[in-house]
């Protein structure tokens, strides 16, 4: 099957109403650190022209407290809140008392490792984003992992019925060799697709679009 696609990063309603009109699963904004961080009013603005019938909406945050985040996820009717931060089963299930969608913990790979926290945060979200470290940010680095090297692990680990989400230095020049290692259910690029911090081009969202369905999973 097709890895479904989340265009991440937008900061411009022309670029999440294009990754729309490609058919993307998701949408995300960001709420975590960075040149790409909006705040809520200028994601609601950003938003605005994706229908919840077209796209899901996906918020990132760090470490803002559960009240700060449900807030975000009403405002803006957020479908995923995506943690890069602290992802305990407590943190977890307090966001959960006012928040109904999904929560995907996130989890950073050092090298050809994935990190000891990876099964326990799959097991308490509703799916598992694994991501690149980088001493530089949580995300949007465009540094890659070592998909192949971790394939068999990343195969123990998945949990039936939740998606595995694939970040980290995907491109149109790569994805397609990503998902031959690790059969992602969902690929997520930022950078990846840009021209500038926060600038999606439209050619390369297309292209990374054409290259993940020209794509064949292992």
């Amino acid at each position: 099957m097709t890895a479904e696609i989340k265009f991440c990063g937008l900061t411009r309603p022309e670029d999440a109403e294009f990754a729309a009109e490609l058919h993307a699963t998701y949408v995300g904004v960001i709420f975590a650190s960075g040149p790409r961080m909006l705040t809520l009013n200028r994601a609601m603005e950003v938003l605005a022209g994706v229908s919840r019938m077209t796209a899901r909406r996906v918020g990132v945050f760090a470490d803002q407290s559960a009240d700060d985040i449900a807030r975000a996820a009403d405002w803006l009717q957020l479908d995923v809140v995506q943690l890069h931060a602290t992802a305990t089963a407590e943190r977890i299930d307090t966001i959960r008392r006012d928040f109904s969608g999904q929560i995907w913990p996130v989890c950073r790979v050092v090298g050809a490792t994935l990190p000891p926290s990876a099964r326990e945060a799959f097991s308490l979200g509703d799916g598992l984003l694994l991501d690149a470290f980088s001493h530089a940010a949580l995300g949007g680095t465009g540094t890659t992992f070592s998909w192949a090297e971790i394939a068999e692990e990343v195969k123990a680990l998945r949990v039936p019925a939740k998606p595995l989400v694939l970040a980290g230095g995907l491109r149109p020049e790569n994805v397609a060799r990503a998902i031959a290692a690790l059969a992602p259910d969902v690929v997520d690029v930022s950078s990846g697709v840009e021209s500038a911090p926060g600038i999606k081009d439209h050619a390369r969202m297309r292209a990374f679009r054409d290259a993940v369905k020209a794509s064949i999973p292992i």
